[in-house]
């Protein structure tokens, strides 16, 4: 995390800056300019839940409940209504059961990388 918001740091760097806050990052415009949200990156009830689970990685539902200050019981619900939905799907069972959902983008994540040089 802390590499990706360097990166994002030095891309941003002419027009905002990015700052360490206690509930995350904020990011704040140079200058008179302000900051602006054209439309939130993910809609619904539950957008947060979402947007941890979009990392790719298993998320246990008591880190999610951590994750998002929300009772295990209120996570269990959303889950169930993500799955009936289609839009999660967890894997193992009972204590070891995690959720997984698919990639926001829509293409894997391998498209992201650059090329490989050419062998000469």
């Amino acid at each position: 995390m802390r590499v990706e918001i360097g990166r994002l740091r030095a891309l941003v760097a002419a027009l905002a800056r990015i700052e360490a806050t206690a509930r995350g990052f904020v990011l704040k415009a140079r200058g008179e300019r302000a900051v602006v949200v054209l439309t939130p990156p993910i809609d619904g009830d539950q957008a947060s839940l979402v947007a941890l689970l979009s990392d790719g990685a298993a998320w246990s539902t008591s880190a999610l409940a951590q994750a998002l200050g929300a009772s295990q019981r209120t996570v269990q619900r959303a889950l169930v209504e993500l799955e009936t939905a289609g839009r999660v799907r967890s894997i193992g069972r009972a204590r070891a059961r995690r959720w997984l959902s698919p990639p926001l983008a829509g293409f894997t994540t391998i498209l992201l990388l650059p090329a490989a040089l050419p062998f000469e």
